[in-house]
């Protein structure tokens, strides 16, 4: 008996030290700083993807509070609104003139120093409150190669309020660049008529933001 408890007890500590080290991370104003869109007709085929200012997609930080907005390109072209009657174009962009492509507003962190490669990054934060009527909101980590050429990724949907977690394994690779952050997708509305169409206020999971919790005590949260 003592030598198979022995046997167990070695078996525990080789689980332990293999076990992936673990990274939790939140919603912070100092590290979101990058933006990137995808724009599509509303067909569903890709028109083009960029790198976008935050204020562009559009996010913004209140204190340690970020709020998700539908975007408002200001340009009237008929490429970006549809015209209104009596509108021949092609200037079709004004108050009631309903956007003419699908945004995906990607607001997010992004880590290239390799300091998250190789680890179970863990992403939460609070939904503190979702008026939106036709938008989406994801949260997502992404382990991008180091080219951007293929990623890994993890998505889940934010509706409700409330805490939110999740997790990816990334690669061990400090080359690779790890994102992390929201994904906004619905279509662009002129400046002036986005109030109906609501938003989204996402703040950060205070038991990571203090870093002076355990995971036990994160965990307990989201039972």
């Amino acid at each position: 008996m003592r030598k198979l408890a022995i046997v167990a007890m070695l078996a525990l500590v080789l689980t332990a030290g293999t076990a992936m080290a673990q990274t939790n991370v939140t919603v912070d104003p100092a590290t979101f700083t990058f933006g990137y869109m995808n724009v599509f007709d509303f067909g569903g085929g890709f028109q083009f993807g960029s790198s976008w200012g935050v204020p562009d997609l559009v996010a913004s930080f209140t204190g340690p509070e970020a709020t998700l907005s539908p975007n408002t390109i200001g340009d009237p072209n008929e490429y970006w609104y549809q015209c209104l009657p009596g509108n021949p174009g092609p200037d079709c962009g004004e108050p009631g003139a309903p956007g003419n492509k699908i945004m995906e507003a990607i607001f997010h962190a992004q880590v290239d120093d390799g300091s998250l490669s190789g680890v179970e990054v863990v992403f939460s934060g609070n939904v503190i409150a979702n008026s939106f009527t036709e938008h989406t909101v994801q949260a997502f980590i992404r382990d991008f190669a180091p080219d951007f050429s293929s990623v890994v990724e993890s998505i889940i949907p934010l509706n409700a309020p409330g805490y939110f977690s999740v997790s990816l394994n990334t690669i061990n690779d400090p080359a690779r660049h790890v994102q992390y952050g929201f994904i906004t997708t619905g279509v662009n509305v002129w400046v002036t008529d986005t109030e109906p169409f609501g938003s989204m206020t996402i703040g950060p999971d205070q038991a990571v933001a203090t870093e002076d919790a355990t995971w036990g005590s994160i965990k307990s949260i989201y039972r």
